[in-house]
């Protein structure tokens, strides 16, 4: 089967070698539909490439939908006329490495004539890729420099500039090429080594990139079945590695070994080994492991405890619902407030909403699960205010603040795959209404609201931001249980 390698099944090898593998040997029909979240991604960054291509005067090469070959032809016969500028153009040339011909397929976002010498007269063309990013990441800079490595074969020259258009950046940003050439072939080798292959590549679950993966759901179930050691937390690919090269590859062998054996391995550490050794028997036994325990409970000071949770919109800088779950032992239910901000411009007003219920109950400790509450809770303080005594007076009302995200990864070893509030809480016996509920699709849920005017997308939101609060409740009570019940054993 000749291989058609195009500049996004690159993007892809950069991120997963598995992936590009996939993208071509794999049954394309257990590679699951984009999510809401992925198809909002795809429509801003379509939207963005139209927005910046406006001012760039261009001709478009007609042709068939990923017909390849047709569109290589219009585009050499704009290329061959000296038009100014192609938007969208396709770039084909065979390509020869390990004894094979691979075919490579580049559709740059715009191809701009400029003076020098080419196969077709007295110019050549430069690439240039737009993006939605707002830096130029390397696996950018990698993709725009084999876009020129196509134009170069293409045209016969190598282009004197390769430029990247990236979001907030007045002018494109030019990538000094000579010096990343080389590290660009390394890794087009590495891919066709890849895509030759007749096995995908080992399975590896990495949850920062792989979860907008649309193979996710096919190679989590494989890394399900061998119980991979990826699923644990901690286990990075460089550590991965050199447990493999130990003979260290099943939860088994992992749970058995003495941290001494892993401490002094680079990347790893006293810390790390220990961390990783107990989370395999953890996860090898289905039992919580006490850490380090703490000399004193969890911060308390009230009856009454609030439970704090944020929806954000992350492209407009805005936090638009608080949730606050009012637990008071005086009443027979805890109780929901979602201070919500139907618009952007009504920020403020949920800010001070929330600020006048926390300040109802000056002595609650307010519980929430990671950092982002509290640099929430300063950016809106620095812009809106609303807490008396300055920069003490904030820290004082900051004090209040009780992170449950660092007592549990500091005190317990649970069986998770990943220290996230949906993990911990779901294996504590709590769930979500909306089963795919995420911070991701709640982006999705409020965009939908602000175009289309329809409640149930606010309702969902509310909801899911309610459900956030409750399992940080039930987090919070199983962690003093388990520190109580640990801290009378020792």
């Amino acid at each position: 089967m000749a291989i058609l390698l195009t500049d996004e099944l690159f993007m892809h090898h950069q991120r997963c070698h598995r992936r590009a593998f996939l993208e071509v040997h794999g049954d394309l029909s257990q590679r699951q539909p984009p999510t809401d979240y992925l198809r909002k991604i795809m429509a801003d960054s379509l939207s963005h490439r139209r927005a910046m291509l406006q001012a760039y005067p261009s001709q478009r090469p007609q042709y068939p939908r990923q017909d390849w070959e047709s569109g290589f032809t219009a585009t050499r016969h704009l290329m061959a006329q000296g038009v100014e500028c192609i938007e969208q153009g396709v770039l084909m040339t065979p390509y020869l490495r390990n004894d094979s011909t691979i075919h490579l397929i580049s559709t740059p976002d715009l191809l701009i004539k400029q003076p020098g010498v080419s196969c077709f007269g007295d110019w050549c063309y430069e690439p240039v890729q737009v993006k939605l990013g707002r830096r130029p990441k390397l696996e950018y800079q990698m993709v725009s420099l084999f876009q020129g490595l196509v134009l170069s074969l293409v045209q016969g020259t190598k282009p004197a500039h390769i430029s990247l258009i990236l979001r907030d950046r007045p002018q494109p940003y030019q990538i000094y090429w000579p010096e990343r050439w080389g590290q660009m072939e390394e890794i087009l080798t590495h891919c066709i080594t890849t895509l030759q292959q007749t096995q995908a590549p080992e399975v590896f679950i990495a949850r920062n990139r792989c979860s907008l993966c649309q193979w996710l759901d096919f190679c989590y179930a494989e890394a399900q079945e061998d119980q991979h050691l990826s699923l644990l937390p901690g286990v990075t690919p460089k550590r991965h590695s050199i447990l493999q090269t130990l003979g260290l590859t099943t939860l088994e062998t992992l749970a058995k070994t003495s941290p001494a054996r892993l401490k002094d391995l680079p990347g790893f550490g006293t810390e790390v080994a220990r961390k990783l050794v107990d989370q395999a028997r953890a996860t090898l036994t289905n039992t919580a492991l006490p850490n380090h325990l703490p000399d004193y409970p969890l911060p308390t000071g009230s009856p009454v405890e609030l439970y704090f949770d944020i929806e954000a919109q992350p492209d407009l800088d805005l936090a638009y619902l608080h949730g606050v779950l009012v637990v008071d032992p005086q009443k027979p239910q805890p109780t929901f407030h979602g201070l919500l901000a139907e618009h952007p411009d009504q920020e403020e007003t949920a800010w001070r909403q929330f600020l006048a219920l926390v300040l109802r109950y000056p002595h609650a400790p307010v519980y929430h699960f990671c950092t982002y509450e509290v640099d929430a809770v300063k950016r809106l303080a620095r812009i809106y205010g609303g807490i008396e005594g300055g920069s003490q007076g904030l820290q004082h009302f900051l004090n209040r603040f009780v992170d449950i995200h660092a007592w549990v990864t500091e005190t317990v070893t649970l069986p998770v795959e990943s220290y996230a509030l949906k993990p911990i809480a779901r294996w504590m016996g709590f769930d979500w209404r909306h089963r795919d509920a995420s911070g991701a699709q709640a982006i999705y849920w409020y965009e939908q609201w602000l175009s289309t005017g329809d409640r149930r997308f606010l309702q969902a939101i509310v909801e899911y931001n309610e459900d956030d609060c409750r399992a940080t409740y039930t987090v919070k009570r199983w962690l003093e249980q388990f520190l109580s019940q640990s801290l009378s054993c020792a």
